[in-house]
């Protein structure tokens, strides 16, 4: 790697070299709410098969023959309810930490962003940053609890696209920080803030959490064990708002037996056993999406409502919010010690 300033001849062709690069990545989106282009998102996302643990011989016909046949039209519907002017809010909100990461860090860093599934996609980015003149890159999945279906699927791709570089880069990867004291701490004063600006005291608090099977607890994935660490640092940092604070899991998909409870089973059992005020945040989730913005604030506010509570809220994710930000320029100047002058 080059680490020192370029001392070319003159006659010599121009090199771009020495830079570090930084790219933040998010699970992915449709590039549009509509059929087409979210059948293409669907079926790169649940063809991977770290995503979905079925053989493809098994699989594929299943999905190509039912699921993209008749999911996508559902699914459209739900992003139209949340897609903004900007476009899908996961891609703007990532697009916007990057250029807080940006500005944070300087000339000194080259940063970009990316989605694992659809686009920009990990290995335009990647090919794009080397073209800039970056030897050395941090990887960055923006998962804070680790799962083999999210941060491994985004090194797999990375990897995939190292297999066709001649000249690769250095990488570094961004590890689970589901425990890490920044991030604790911005949850909490996050939370914190948006509790305290609503009009109404909840008597719960929920903690949802993206689902995954629970075969993949079994077969060694430490996501279940670092979403109830997670929940449990920042339960303890929320003592004495005289909240009952419950952990969940939603997004099942499938027959398989999930990660439990389900989010939407215990909104309805809390508004069955007359919970009336009840708030729910989403922890595990860098950057609201989908599943926030449409499946806890619109069907997980309707659920409550219907069932008989009175005040709902869906707290916004960490998102581009102050701590937020604190928080991310905190953990990725730690890994990128040694590359740049902390």
């Amino acid at each position: 790697m080059t680490l020192q300033p370029q001392k070319l001849p003159t006659d010599h062709p121009p090199v771009q070299s020495g830079r570090v690069g930084l790219l933040l990545v998010n699970l992915g989106t449709p590039d549009a709410p509509e059929v087409g282009p979210v059948r293409r998102y669907l079926a790169e996302f649940l063809s991977d098969r770290r995503v979905v643990e079925i053989p493809p011989i098994a699989w594929q016909p299943i999905l190509r023959g039912i699921i993209l046949n008749t999911r996508p039209k559902k699914s459209a519907h739900a992003y139209s309810q949340v897609w903004t002017k900007e476009g899908s809010p996961l891609a703007v909100i990532t697009r916007k930490q990057a250029e807080a990461m940006q500005e944070a860090f300087g000339e000194g860093v080259k940063v970009d962003w990316a989605m694992r599934y659809g686009t920009p996609s990990i290995p335009d980015r990647l090919q794009a940053l080397m073209d800039a003149g970056c030897e050395r890159i941090l990887i960055a999945p923006l998962y804070p609890q680790y799962s083999a279906a999210t941060t491994a699927t985004v090194v797999d791709k990375a990897a995939d696209k190292l297999r066709t570089m001649r000249w690769q880069p250095a990488l570094r990867t961004l590890p689970a920080y589901h425990d890490d004291p920044a991030y604790i701490y911005a949850l909490e004063r996050d939370l914190t803030r948006q509790l305290d600006a609503l009009d109404f005291q909840p008597e719960v608090l929920l903690l949802s959490f993206h689902g995954m099977p629970e075969r993949t607890l079994h077969l060694g994935d430490p996501y279940h064990c670092h979403c109830q660490k997670t929940s449990r640092l920042l339960q303890e940092r929320l003592t004495g708002r005289n909240l009952r604070i419950r952990t969940t899991f939603q997004s099942r998909f499938g027959p398989a037996k999930w990660l439990e409870p389900a989010t939407d089973t215990v909104i309805g059992e809390e508004a069955a056993k007359g919970t009336k005020r009840l708030a729910i945040a989403a922890p595990g989730f860098s950057a609201d999406c989908l599943e926030t913005l449409e499946e806890l604030a619109i069907q997980g506010r309707d659920q409550f409502l219907e069932g008989g509570g009175e005040s709902f809220a869906a707290l916004s994710c960490l998102n581009t919010s102050e701590a937020g930000l604190i928080m991310l320029e905190t953990i990725l100047r730690r890994e990128l010690s040694g590359w740049i002058d902390c």
